[in-house]
């Protein structure tokens, strides 16, 4: 990596943080505060989709920033992508651990909107939820384990990260990039 690309990879990491961090937190605690504090189901879960849908915005401007900052990543390593043995699969592995985190995420925040709908005491919200009813159990076992997916993807995500800050190592780009050669001219050794 030529240069310092200090905000790029500041937008990328604390974009991740929260996103990890948020979405541990909001599965541990915020559920778990729901589900002591709620006196019926339909309290539980209101608590925990106000706690969610207070997050949402942070949420999603820390992905924002994470992807933000992922695209520039990409951009300034292309050449090691390209060059460097090991870079191309660690990079795929963290790009299809980064779209399924996506989708859980949009999925959980799918299945908490139908939830809050359902257990809602506003008339106006009833009456949407009526227009398309749920079964409340079943989403809300879904609900749990999407929510308990997102942590342990997007912990992948940084385990993925500092997978990649070794790949960074001098050593490590040369030996790569040595590597990279000899697969693509037989004759080296």
């Amino acid at each position: 990596m030529s240069g310092r690309h200090t905000v790029i990879r500041s937008l990328h990491d604390l974009g991740l943080a929260a996103w990890f961090g948020g979405s541990l937190m909001g599965a541990v605690g915020l559920n778990g505060a729901a589900r002591q504090e709620g006196a019926t189901d339909a309290a539980k879960a209101r608590i925990a989709s106000a706690g969610w849908t207070k997050w949402m915005p942070v949420s999603a401007a820390a992905i924002g920033a994470h992807l933000y900052g992922g695209g520039g990543l990409l951009a300034v390593n292309a050449h090691r992508l390209a060059k460097q043995k090991g870079v191309a699969a660690s990079s795929a592995a963290k790009t299809v651990v980064t779209a399924t985190a996506l989708a859980a995420t949009a999925y959980a925040r799918i299945l908490g909107k139908k939830i809050d709908l359902a257990t809602s005491v506003d008339p106006h919200d009833l009456e949407k939820a009526a227009q398309h009813p749920i079964d409340t159990d079943k989403a809300q076992r879904r609900l749990a384990c999407v929510q308990w997916a997102v942590p342990a993807l997007t912990g992948c995500l940084v385990v993925l990260n500092a997978l990649q800050g070794e790949q960074q190592r001098p050593l490590e780009q040369l030996r790569g990039m040595w590597d990279h050669a000899r697969s693509t001219a037989p004759l080296i050794h």
